[in-house]
């Protein structure tokens, strides 16, 4: 199921990747309004080794990227190689995750969000953006699934 979902947001992905930069700019927006992220009866959701293992890979490499990138020192280059880091392990955790279906209902919400950074982040403009935008859906996802150790990235 996460697979399937995780597939129709890669080609959604996709797309704004290689659309005009105008609607790539107004498009991730518009995913972030057609659904909230919720608590599961006020508990955060559960996990699995694979999706923590992703994640955590994730944050590993937005930490590494974030110092160079406030600095403005952070290449076109370099953009594309964090957004194809990123992009494997949400490949990652889509091969790999088996969580319940509302949780992974719940998880599907913080990918949507990281894909569509990654469609901002390999964009003509505004690539720091698409970074922010990673940021923020990692601190949903501490927030809300129970990822033991998790520590939200200073930002």
């Amino acid at each position: 199921m996460l697979t399937t979902k995780l597939l129709m947001s890669g080609l959604i992905a996709f797309g704004l990747a290689i659309a005009p930069t105008g609607v790539v700019a107004a498009e991730p927006h518009a995913h972030a309004a057609t659904a909230e992220i919720k608590l599961d009866n006020g508990k955060k959701w559960p996990t699995d080794e694979a999706l923590r293992r992703g994640m955590s890979e994730i944050r590993t490499a937005m930490a590494d990227a974030l110092p160079p990138i406030h600095a403005n020192k952070f290449s076109r280059e370099a953009f594309d190689e964090l957004a194809g880091r990123v992009q494997g392990q949400i490949d990652y955790v889509t091969a790999n995750c088996k969580l319940p279906e509302e949780a992974d209902h719940q998880l599907h919400i913080v990918l949507e969000q990281i894909l569509d950074g990654i469609a901002v982040m390999k964009a003509d403009k505004g690539r720091d953006e698409g970074a922010v935008k990673i940021v923020q859906a990692l601190e949903l996802y501490g927030t809300h699934f129970n990822h033991t150790g998790w520590k939200p990235l200073k930002h």
